[in-house]
């Protein structure tokens, strides 16, 4: 008896796994898989950097993908190590492109847009340049709001000298909670926030990166999904 209700349990035990398991193999797709849906939000692609690997443009193309913003530089310092490949390849894909550049409040502005120009070619057909406002490791001493809207003010400046195109700002809720930088920059602004429309700047949003979790061909792992307000 005792052998025969420890068999009970065990296959009782089984039961509840394996419908755990298909209960988060579920889930996991509907996660990886969701986007806004087309009727509303009818413009809709993906942000990548070197993190994401070696793309596949071409089946990235397929699989309904409108643009792509490539990470170019980070800071005054660094540049994207796949940024070239990736424009390359989006561009012969036939997929939209545009440039990305991580902003550093704690290195110049001059700098940063230098780092810039000199990575991004002139490009009639590239998309607005889109300037990321994050907080950096090494970046202990933090300026001020006023100084960071000064500094910024004059990258912005020089980046789209060299685009001929007003600039998209990518700015987290953290960084717009501490700077308010959406009541002190005239410019447009993409937000973040994962399946649910944000609301946290004083301006509307132009963008929104939908999710940080969905999967698309031709891309190993999560990637930004991101969506254009019509």
């Amino acid at each position: 008896m005792f052998n025969q209700n420890r068999g009970k349990n065990v296959l009782r035990l089984g039961l509840v796994i394996a419908g755990l398991a298909a209960i988060a193999f579920v889930l996991f797709n509907i996660v990886t898989g969701w986007a806004p849906p087309r009727s509303q939000y009818p413009v809709q692609g993906i942000s990548v950097d070197a993190s994401n690997g070696k793309v596949t443009w071409h089946v990235v193309g397929a699989t309904g993908v409108d643009f792509a913003y490539i990470r170019a530089t980070n800071g005054a310092g660094k540049r994207d190590g796949n940024f070239i490949e990736n424009l390359s390849g989006a561009r012969d894909a036939g997929v939209r492109y545009g440039a990305i550049h991580e902003y550093n409040m704690c290195r110049l502005a001059n700098d940063q847009a230098a780092m810039f120009v000199t990575t991004v070619p002139r490009d009639e057909n590239i998309l607005p340049p889109a300037v990321r406002l994050a907080y950096h490791d090494g970046c202990e001493e933090r300026p001020g709001r006023a100084l960071i809207l000064s500094e910024l003010n004059t990258f912005l400046n020089q980046i789209e000298g060299h685009s001929g195109k007003p600039a998209i700002i990518i700015l987290p809720e953290e960084f717009e909670e501490e700077y308010n930088i959406s009541s002190g920059i005239n410019r447009t602004f993409w937000l973040e926030s994962n399946f649910f429309p944000p609301d946290y700047a004083t301006k509307p949003w132009v963008m929104w990166r939908a999710s940080d979790m969905r999967r698309v061909d031709g891309i190993d792992g999560p990637v930004n999904w991101n969506v254009v307000r019509p």
